[in-house]
């Protein structure tokens, strides 16, 4: 566990009997970790609670090889916080406890090595360990006792944490246990687990082979998104032996979909990431199995070139992600952050492959093989991605043209809500885009619609040839009865086209949700009693009128500004984007907004915005924890939809709580 809430504010102090000693220059061992680690932590899915024992984790390990996860490359067993006693022995020795592990941390490693796989401990760079309820002891000024009991226990992997740190220096603390660790003689990896405070990236390469870019992840898609976004700024400095952590994966927990989860994996996947599994592998579905043991996403991430993936290009939430392979293939990654269908496209030359006549593209998900004359593009449903391995191919005309088919409604903005309003038309299109040299024939679109609506195209939705690197879109207009109620409902594309490498028609099918909102507020309303559209948070939930705490909700406590406290309001924490429906009829926003008192911190730093649709309305500028509260007014008027948005001051959103205070809406 590494809760950054829990390390203390204190001054630096000194270790132990008294005086810090600069550690010895050593650097870590080069030759672990030269591919991103692989395996599982137990965190995520127990934390602390009773089935966190010596019986889970021996499960663990029979499921890696039961279950083809040790062949697939999972190869570490990693346990976190609450293994330990509370106190040390007599001797000033870590203690395993007797009824989570009654045969003690080397028994359970020697299971773990009897499978043919590698063991891993946890502990912290601090006085004590990050469990919420006291924490056990850490290995500050122990540092290299604890790595001698480590080695003798037989642990292949320590992630080391960062609470309750006293306030010394981290780059201190972690070359420290970096050279007790080296002084064993055991091959150990260390990983860093300092959240990116110091930014490790810039001088661990020599500490340790992994260190975490970002807070804590939680198993929610905004809590996934904010942490990948923040770790894709950092691919200049990973490579083999020194990778960028953005912590464990959750698929398989339960809180994302499964085409969320594999938007997660393929995410963490090009990122070159450690695949450290999350979830209790004795409780997930066999889709949770598919996704994590997926070979060919999996290789990606394990290429020996060791490039971290990097982003190309950006636009309105799309992402187009690129990884050079060692054998001169490139990984690409379509990813669609929103809440809302849309198509991505690259092309051969933003791959860096030229001079081809045509390229095979292996679709890693679908696991079909396809050929382009040079772009490659992907219909992505909501939240989704396409990851495909692309390569020269001088045969290219021995597999079938690359299509990509899928719809759109129109959005009030790039990344909204795809919304409808009762009486208002919509209009959709649908495409089919051929990347291919060969052509295809008898391609045919269709529009389905909720029971009561209507659907007409107002443009051909029939072609009888669709020649190479060409796209055929039809326009629909559908009309949403006056009476439509609120709620989500479905709108489906069809498709079907003939394909010269296919004896019977394809068919292509792509399915999303418009949203047809309630009645629009009336009058002056405290925001907080009214139903949000969407809301993300960077930090636990969005709380209603409370201050954000931590991960669950309903723990932050009354909202309190520089001595104010407030009744009604919204607890955010950045980054945080919270939307109303406001329906044309809402004039003016108002609020009392700055970092609640309980939370302040000297890394505190957020922007507020008040966003109008597509028009920014109102921008706070840098707000600290040492700034007086400030009056909010932002005019709304015209706006369909109405967000309020936090954002991170630069410095990471560490201790970024947010406050609304006395928040509302007049209408």
């Amino acid at each position: 566990m590494d809760l950054r809430r829990w390390r203390t504010a204190a001054v630096a102090t000194l270790i132990a009997a008294g005086t810090l000693v600069t550690p010895q220059a050593h650097a870590q061992k080069p030759d672990l970790a030269l591919t991103p680690p692989m395996g599982f932590n137990n965190w995520n899915s127990t934390h602390c609670r009773n089935d966190f024992n010596e019986d889970m984790v021996k499960g663990i390990a029979d499921i890696f090889v039961t279950k083809g996860l040790k062949d697939a490359g999972y190869e570490y067993v990693n346990i976190d916080d609450c293994w330990a006693l509370p106190e040390r022995d007599v001797n000033g020795d870590l203690v395993p406890h007797p009824t989570r592990f009654p045969h003690g941390i080397k028994a359970v490693a020697d299971y773990v090595h009897s499978k043919g796989l590698k063991f891993g401990i946890y502990t912290s760079a601090g006085t004590k360990t990050c469990e919420n309820n006291g924490g056990f002891p850490g290995g500050l000024g122990h540092e290299e006792q604890d790595a001698k009991l480590f080695a003798s226990w037989g642990v292949d992997y320590l992630k080391y944490d960062n609470c309750n740190n006293q306030g010394v220096d981290a780059k201190y603390r972690y070359t420290k246990m970096r050279d007790a660790l080296n002084a064993t003689g055991r091959e150990i990896v260390f990983s860093l687990c300092e959240w990116g405070e110091n930014k490790p990236w810039e001088w661990a390469k020599d500490v340790g082979h992994l260190w975490r870019t970002t807070g804590d992840i939680t198993d929610s898609w905004s809590s996934m998104l904010s942490i990948a976004k923040r770790n894709m700024e950092l691919a200049d400095f990973a490579g083999p032996g020194h990778w960028n952590d953005p912590d464990m994966l959750e698929v398989g927990n339960g809180g994302m979909t499964d085409v969320e989860y594999r938007s997660h994996f393929s995410l963490w996947s090009i990122m070159a990431a450690p695949l450290l599994i999350g979830a209790d592998l004795r409780k997930v579905t066999p889709e949770t199995f598919e996704i994590l043991e997926n070979r060919e996403v999996i290789a990606v991430n394990q290429d020996e070139l060791g490039l971290q993936g990097k982003v190309i290009r950006n636009e309105g939430g799309t992402h187009v992600l690129v990884k050079p392979l060692s054998n001169g293939d490139r990984a690409v990654l379509l990813f669609n952050e929103n809440d809302s269908a849309t198509t991505a496209s690259v092309t051969a030359q933003e791959l860096g492959l030229t001079t081809a006549t045509g390229y095979k593209i292996r679709d890693l998900w679908a696991r079909t093989t396809t050929h382009t004359a040079g772009s490659i593009s992907a219909a992505l449903p909501p939240h989704g991605s396409a990851m495909y391995r692309v390569s020269k191919a001088n045969d290219w005309y021995r597999y079938p043209p690359a299509v990509a088919a899928g719809a759109s409604g129109e959005l009030l903005y790039p990344g909204a809500l795809p919304i409808a309003q009762p009486g208002k038309p919509l209009t959709y299109t649908t495409s089919v885009t051929n990347s291919g040299r060969l052509p295809v024939s008898l391609v045919q679109a269709s529009l389905t619609v909720p029971a009561g609506w209507t659907v007409k195209a107002t443009t051909p939705s029939f072609a009888a040839v669709l020649a190479g690197q060409k796209t055929f879109t039809t326009t629909w207009q559908v009309n949403v009865p006056a009476g439509a109620a609120p709620g989500k409902f479905p709108v489906g594309a069809h498709f079907t086209f003939h394909s010269p490498h296919e004896n019977n028609p394809v068919t292509r099918q792509s399915s999303a949700e418009v949203l047809v909102p309630g009645a629009a507020p009336k009058g002056e309303n405290f925001v907080s009693d009214l139903k949000w559209l969407r809301s993300t948070n960077g930090w636990g939930p969005v709380e209603v009128d409370a201050t954000n705490g931590e991960t669950a909700a309903g723990d932050g406590g009354p909202i309190t500004i520089r001595g104010e406290v407030f009744a009604k309001g919204l607890g955010t924490h950045a980054p945080a984007h919270v939307e109303y429906y406001a329906g044309n009829a809402c004039s003016k926003v108002t609020a009392t907004i700055g970092i609640d008192d309980r939370k302040v911190n000297a890394q505190s730093l957020v922007s507020y915005q008040v966003w109008a649709d597509a028009t920014k309305v109102y921008d706070s500028g840098p707000v600290s924890g040492a700034d007086a509260a400030k009056s909010l007014e932002a005019t709304v008027s015209g706006a369909t939809v109405v967000r309020l948005v936090v954002l991170d001051g630069g410095n990471g959103n560490t201790n970024d709580h947010a406050d609304w205070g006395d928040l509302k809406i007049t209408c």
